[in-house]
This record gives structure tokens, C-alpha cells and sequence, in this order.
């Protein structure tokens, strides 16, 4: 609990006839009272619980303050709760609402706090695939990526019959001297190239990568790793893999095209494609008749000079706009019959910039591009654990949030709205209590997330 404060009081100009003072003697207050949910979604679908099996602990049981499911959900719900730093967590510690959340309200020791102080919690995160003398806590990499995608497979009630899988890269600037640093000339800094692998908001796979790499290198070998085990619950699943131009490569689609899994890739510019005269002026011509931009769509056969191993389908989408001439091709696995040449492009794959919110979600709300650690190794673990507060609050949405006005919110949205509310907090023998401010003006929606979040655990 929160140590006591001193009760002196700072005096403000009256308001309304009445003197105004302040003074730190509130007691047990948290601004993270609606905190609750994480509690909730996390009872739903034992989140935290499964990650921190993920875990192996070789330290003396009789010796150890705190559990390893204790640090691990300190630091998903803390990371959920906007707090991205391990200093935040020597104040945290003594928070009332992440002590109910963690189930730990008083610690066995007199001269410790219920919960971990940054020091412990920088220990879990410099934990190894393998325990050592000096680092007892080991992680299990490839049950923690199986945990992502048994987890999107239990969201759904029955297997779908089709999904798209959506994969890109981004930037992690670093300022730092980590392990694996190197400059990309593209996003003029230092920093890593993780790859995402998204379905709709869930997300499947978050894997740290050193940037002087190609955009889609070890994209075969995750993609492969998650379509298996998609499979084996899925059979029949069909799987559509989509994404820019930076996976558009030979290996890639061979491995589709072996595997039974169609794509529809992005695919670069250059003078051999870009030879649609007859489309380019048929759109120049009707945009300069209706004084808007025009487009119109052509359907051919193509293969590079050496790279590609057969001719695939590629869509030109011949836009004139502005102007001048802004050409796109993608290359895909589909049949013309499964879907024409404008809807596979306007409604199949220019629905893959979706992905760039649920990426900005990750980086910005979760702060997955927190990787200031020196080992790749460490930082790898640091996205983990960013990934698994956003899976968590996508469930929450998922579950809690549908046919509300956060139904579509971010993540940024639902922290601030739902889960920073003020609580005085009381402890009795049988009874922890959160007085929840009153003026808060989203408690109708709170308790009817709640319900839901509640019945789903039941």
C-alpha cells in the first residue's frame, strides 16, 4: 500500500466564498481504477497465467519474494496502463489497483512491497532461453510465439473459412549502441526492422530483426511457423497472405504456390510494367473530361527477365491524377474468376493499410518500440511483452467493447477512457472496495463492459 504522505496543506485563492487547501493525506488512492477490466478480460482468456508458463523460474522457492506470473502480469497490465518504463514500477509497486490486479496485496517480507521494484522486473527481462548462475528465470521463444496464435485461434467460436494474413515491416529507431544496430538508408536512422504478422487486430507474430536485412527476410520461416499451426486446428482454412511490394519475392511466392496459400503482393515499378500506354491514356482522358481523378484496370500475364521461376497474375491499375500518371501493380495467386481485376485491388488489397493503425497501436500505445536494452535478445523479450498488453486489450474490445461507442477505438482510446479513472480505495477483511470517481462520464459504458468481460469468464 502507499506509504503515507505528509498531510501539510497548500492553500489556493477562494472560490465562491469558500477557502480552497490541498494536502497529500487521501490515503489509498489509485488513477488506474478501471484497471479492473485487464483483470476482468485477463480471467477471460488467462493471458498472463499461460505467458508465465512461458517462463521457467530455477530459483529457491523458500528465497523468492515475488512469482514469476506476478512479474510478468506486473508488467503486462503496467505496460497496458501507459507505464513503459521500469522505473515506473518503484512507485507502481505500492499501487493499489495493479496489487488486486496481480493478487498480491502485501508482500511476506516486512521491508518489501507487495509487488517488484524495477530491479526485479529488469532480471525477468534480461532472461535467457537458458537459466544460468546469475540469471535463473529462462524463456521458452517458440511458447511464447505459439501462445500469439492459439490465442487468436480461441477468439473465434468456429473456424473461419477464409482469413487474410497481413504482414509488413517497420522501423524501432534506436539512440542507443544495442546489439544488432545498423543505419537504413531508407528510414535515414539507426534502428531495428521488426516484422508483423497481423490478422484483422489480432496479432500473430511480432519478431525483432537487425535492419540491414531485405524487408521479407525470415518472413518464410514465420509465416510457415503460423500457417502450421493454424492449420492443424483450421484444416480447411483457406489463407490469403498480402503485403507490400517489399515481400514481393521470388521464394516467398514459390513457398505460397507449394503450400496451398494464396498472396497478393505489392509489386515495384519499372519500364517493362509500367508499358500501359492504352490504359494510361484512356484514364488521362477521362479525368480531364470530368475534372476528377480517373483509373481503370488491366489484367495480363508477366514474369521478370531472370528472377521469377513462371509468369503470374498481375493487376495495373492505370490512374490519372492530378496531372501526371500514377501507375500500381500488384502480383497474385488468384484466379481472374475468384476476383476481378478492380475489386482485388481496390477492396482486397488496399485494405491492407488497416495494418498501419494496428502497427501504430503496437509501437505508440504499447510502446513496442521501447528496445533500449543492449541484447536483441532482451529487447525481443521486451516486444513480447508489449505484444501480449496489446492482445490483452484486444480482447477486451473484443469481448467487452462491441456495439458501445468504444468498439473501434485504439488502444490509446480505451486507456484513456475506460481504464484512468480515479479510486479511493478501501481494504476490510472480506472486501477490497473502489470508490470510482462519480463525474466520470464513462461508467455507463465501464459496468456494461464489465458485465460482459465478467460473464465471459464464467
Amino acid at each position: 500500500m502507499p506509504t503515507q504522505c505528509s498531510a501539510e496543506l497548500f492553500g489556493f485563492a477562494p472560490v465562491a466564498g469558500r477557502r480552497v487547501d490541498a494536502a497529500f493525506d487521501g490515503g489509498a488512492i489509485t488513477s488506474d481504477a478501471g484497471a479492473l477490466l485487464l483483470g476482468a478480460t485477463d480471467r477471460a482468456i488467462d493471458l498472463v497465467g499461460r505467458f508465465a508458463r512461458c517462463f521457467t523460474d530455477g530459483r529457491r522457492s523458500d528465497l523468492i519474494e515475488h512469482e514469476v506470473v506476478t512479474l510478468v502480469g506486473q508488467r503486462v497490465f503496467g505496460i497496458a496502463l501507459g507505464y513503459e518504463d521500469l522505473n515506473d514500477h518503484d512507485v507502481l509497486r505500492h499501487d493499489p489497483a495493479l496489487a488486486v490486479l496481480a493478487g498480491k496485496l502485501k508482500a511476506k517480507r516486512s521491508d518489501c512491497a507487495a509487488l517488484a521494484g524495477k530491479s526485479t522486473l529488469n532480471r525477468l527481462e534480461l532472461s535467457r532461453p537458458e537459466p544460468t548462475r546469475y540469471h535463473k528465470i529462462a524463456f521458452n521463444g517458440e511458447a511464447i510465439e505459439r501462445l500469439f496464435v492459439a490465442l487468436f485461434l480461441e477468439a473465434h467460436r468456429t473456424a473461419p473459412r477464409q482469413i487474410i494474413l497481413d504482414l509488413d515491416a517497420t522501423d524501432d529507431p534506436l539512440h542507443g549502441h544495442q546489439e544488432g544496430r545498423f543505419f537504413h538508408g531508407y528510414y535515414d536512422c539507426y534502428c531495428y526492422l521488426p516484422l508483423y504478422v497481423f490478422c484483422g487486430r489480432h496479432l500473430l507474430g511480432a519478431k525483432l530483426r537487425r535492419s540491414n536485412i531485405d524487408g521479407s527476410a525470415g518472413s518464410i520461416e514465420e509465416v510457415a511457423r503460423i500457417i502450421a499451426q493454424i492449420r492443424a486446428s483450421w484444416p480447411r482454412v483457406r489463407i490469403l497472405l498480402r503485403a507490400d511490394s517489399g515481400f514481393a519475392r521470388e521464394a516467398l511466392m514459390a513457398w505460397c504456390e507449394q503450400h496451398r496459400v494464396d498472396f497478393v503482393f505489392g509489386l515495384a515499378r519499372n519500364a517493362r510494367l509500367e508499358a500501359i500506354a492504352p490504359e494510361l491514356a484512356q484514364a488521362k482522358a477521362a479525368s480531364q473530361a470530368s475534372g476528377q481523378p480517373a483509373r481503370c484496370f488491366k489484367d495480363f500475364l508477366w514474369s521478370t527477365r531472370d528472377s521469377w521461376s513462371r509468369r503470374r497474375r498481375v493487376i495495373a491499375k492505370a490512374e490519372w491524377t492530378q496531372d501526371e500518371a500514377n501507375p500500381r501493380f500488384v502480383v497474385t495467386s488468384l484466379k481472374p474468376k475468384a476476383a476481378g481485376a478492380r475489386h482485388l485491388y481496390e477492396q482486397v488489397y488496399c485494405a491492407r493499410g488497416e495494418m498501419e493503425n494496428r502497427i501504430k497501436e503496437c509501437q505508440t500505445d504499447m510502446f513496442a518500440d521501447r528496445t533500449s536494452t543492449g541484447t536483441m535478445r532482451a529487447n525481443q523479450l521486451r516486444l513480447w511483452f508489449a505484444s501480449m498488453s496489446y492482445v490483452l486489450l484486444c480482447a477486451l474490445r473484443r469481448i467487452g467493447l462491441p456495439h458501445t461507442q468504444f468498439a473501434e477505438a485504439s488502444c490509446g482510446t480505451i486507456r484513456l477512457k475506460l481504464l484512468k479513472i480515479g479510486a479511493l480505495v478501501r481494504v476490510s477483511v472480506r472486501r477490497i472496495k473502489f470508490a470510482m470517481a462519480s463525474g466520470c462520464p464513462w461508467q455507463h459504458d465501464w459496468s456494461l463492459v464489465h458485465a460482459r468481460l465478467r460473464n465471459a469468464a464464467a
